[in-house]
């Protein structure tokens, strides 16, 4: 299987790329659209800020190529973020692939931002992506903006106000929190990601 990760800069590209090679998957890192657009699933990774981000996928014109993705498509932490239409994280359109806009995660007494650690995850409807990760298991989050929980949220979690922590619609799926970080639970569900069905 061709499995590309797209070079967003993302300070976690290469976990990701060595939690996939645990899978028995060698994922090549790139910026070239060709070979995005030839790739039979695509991982979009991010860490950091959304306008910096979407500013280097314009640079290096990349965005109309990941809006016209026909393969599978998935966003990790700030790559999910931005698959929605926009950020308040520097007020920037994104990609528009999921309908929302991400919003600072609000602090309240007892709940500190940004969101750190491992926190469970509460299925909101069925999907493949989900396939052996119990209701209920943990997942490691660092992130402190967050996407709303809307009809392509497909598993949510609570830090003060409830948030997307997994979404899916189509092709296109995100994780909020980091797969690569997150044990067995990351390691099924980029196993789910890579050998299932479900787009």
């Amino acid at each position: 299987m061709n499995v590309v990760l797209v070079d967003s800069g993302g300070a976690n590209i290469g976990s990701v790329r060595y939690a996939l090679a645990r899978l028995g998957v060698d994922a090549a890192m790139t910026a070239d659209a060709a070979a995005i657009r030839a790739a039979d699933r695509v991982i979009l990774p991010g860490v950091g800020a959304a306008a910096p981000a979407m500013a280097r996928l314009r640079e290096l014109d990349l965005v109309d190529t990941l809006r016209t993705l026909r393969q599978p498509l998935m966003g990790i932490c700030l790559g999910m973020q931005l698959l929605f239409e926009g950020s308040d994280e520097g007020d920037v359109d994104c990609l528009g692939l999921l309908p929302g806009r991400v919003r600072a995660m609000p602090a309240s007494p007892g709940i500190r931002v940004p969101h750190m650690g491992w926190n469970r995850l509460q299925a909101t409807r069925p999907t493949p992506l989900m396939t052996g990760i119990a209701e209920g298991a943990q997942a490691y989050f660092v992130h402190g903006y967050a996407a709303p929980v809307t009809g392509d949220c497909v598993a949510a979690c609570g830090h003060g106000e409830p948030f997307a922590a997994l979404v899916q619609r189509g092709n296109v799926a995100g994780a909020q929190f980091h797969p690569e970080r997150s044990a067995g639970v990351g390691a099924r569900l980029l196993k789910n990601f890579l050998e299932g069905s479900w787009a």
